[in-house]
């Protein structure tokens, strides 16, 4: 019967099925294949416990305002701020890239809405000035998933309410990796700008610098607000995410970007993209339901137990199979799938809730870029017209980066809680 619940998953994907119905579909035919049936009848109340969950409802209004920005005009502001700030060095337009993902997510927190973005923007102007196409798009590619990891990020929020951990301590939690990972990838473009002779802006390119900063202080203004506003207890992020949609149709206004067809847009995009994340919650909790039942975190642990694993081993494995997931399965679907199952062990092992959230987010953020269902690689790809295996063969040098990077969060935990101590927000 189990073979039947598969080739039944199976056949859905292969016809096109969205990824939701079909792990709804498999999860119900898999009560009958267990002999758990008559679990059914309670079923929607399990689902509607999962959803009914108040950091969830940060979620859509954080889309919104990053949808907001992002047709704002936003985007040439921020890249115009990061070439006044690092422009003059050797490899600036690699730089100015690296950077304005880095302000870029403090707004969408999207990695793919910012390789979009600066696809369309800043790899024709690096190819202009000498750059080559696969560099250019390669270095977006690196720098984009900055964006999930730097708060405000819609994966924290999801974790989050996945495992009842504090979305204040997670957004804190997610500065100081967000920004090791740009200070390494702006200590990598500089070894590539040497070696292959990558220019620097001129003086007279440069925009001017105060008048920038003053120009680019609307769209700044967002994060600031939204972490101020949670960090000092002024907010919860359910409301400070609300203030951001205020605020990011303030800036729009501000750089003449907005109009009611660009809210419309914003708004329909955004009811897609919370309606799709909300299936996927529905329909893996039916699976999560049933995992329960048949107990099988607690068989988990048995055979890691059984196996000799202590936390560090069964970190290195958990993280190896999330690296693999996050190649092959969309961040809501695998923080979905597989957290509700391996997060338990690891915090019966010891391991702090808020640290394991920034890991596995982190971990499965390197999947976004890479084969052979990279989402940003595949959005780069079709912006730029290269072609999809060159560019994920140009891109593994920064993949191995990252992963260092990866190995390094984990080795030492106090990267990512010294913020959520220093605040005071229960990490251990």
């Amino acid at each position: 019967m189990i073979f039947v619940v598969l080739l039944f998953a199976a056949v859905l994907l292969v016809s096109g099925a969205a990824i939701a119905y079909v792990i709804g579909g498999a999860a119900v035919l898999a009560f009958f294949a267990t002999d758990n049936a008559r679990y059914l009848a309670i079923l929607p109340q399990q689902i509607f416990s999962k959803i009914d969950v108040f950091a969830l409802m940060a979620m859509p209004l954080f889309i919104l305002a990053g949808e907001l920005m992002n047709r704002g005009g936003v985007t040439g502001t921020l890249i115009n701020l990061s070439m006044a700030l690092v422009g003059r060095l050797r490899g600036g337009l690699g730089h100015v890239n690296i950077l304005t993902s880095v302000f870029f997510a403090g707004i969408s927190g999207s990695a793919v809405a910012d390789a979009a973005a600066l696809s369309n923007t800043l790899v024709p102007e690096m190819t202009r000035r000498g750059y080559s196409l696969t560099y250019a798009s390669a270095v977006t590619g690196a720098s984009s998933i900055i964006g999930p990891i730097v708060p405000p990020s819609i994966i924290l929020i999801f974790y989050g309410a996945l495992m009842g951990t504090s979305v204040t301590a997670l957004f804190l939690a997610g500065i100081l990796p967000g920004l090791l990972l740009a200070a390494v990838l702006i200590a990598v473009n500089a070894f590539y700008a040497w070696r292959q002779g990558h220019p620097r802006l001129e003086k007279e390119e440069m925009p001017p610098f105060f008048r920038t900063i003053a120009h680019s202080l609307p769209a700044l203004s967002l994060p600031v607000i939204i972490l101020g506003g949670i960090v000092f207890g002024w907010m919860t992020p359910t409301e400070a995410a609300a203030v951001a949609v205020v605020v990011a149709l303030g800036a729009g206004w501000f750089y003449a970007g907005i109009t009611a067809k660009t809210v419309l847009e914003a708004l329909r995009r955004t009811a897609l993209l919370s309606g799709s994340i909300f299936l996927i919650i529905c329909s893996v909790s039916a699976l999560g339901y049933l995992g329960a039942l048949e107990r099988i975190p607690e068989a988990i642990l048995e055979a890691v137990t059984g196996l000799g694993l202590g936390p560090v081993g069964y970190m290195l494995v958990m993280n190896l199979i999330f690296i693999l997931a996050g190649m092959v399965l969309d961040i809501p679907v695998a923080l979905a799938l597989l957290v509700p199952l391996l997060a338990p062990v690891a915090l019966q092992q010891g391991a702090d809730p808020v640290h394991l959230g920034i890991v596995i987010c982190f971990n499965l953020c390197i999947g976004l870029i890479s084969p052979p269902m990279g989402g940003c690689l595949l959005v780069i790809s079709a912006v730029t017209g290269i072609n999809y295996w060159k560019l994920a063969r140009a891109i593994i040098p920064f993949v191995l980066v990252e992963i260092a990077v990866l190995g390094l969060l984990i080795a030492v935990p106090d990267i990512s809680l010294m913020l959520p101590r220093a605040f005071g927000l229960g990490a251990n």
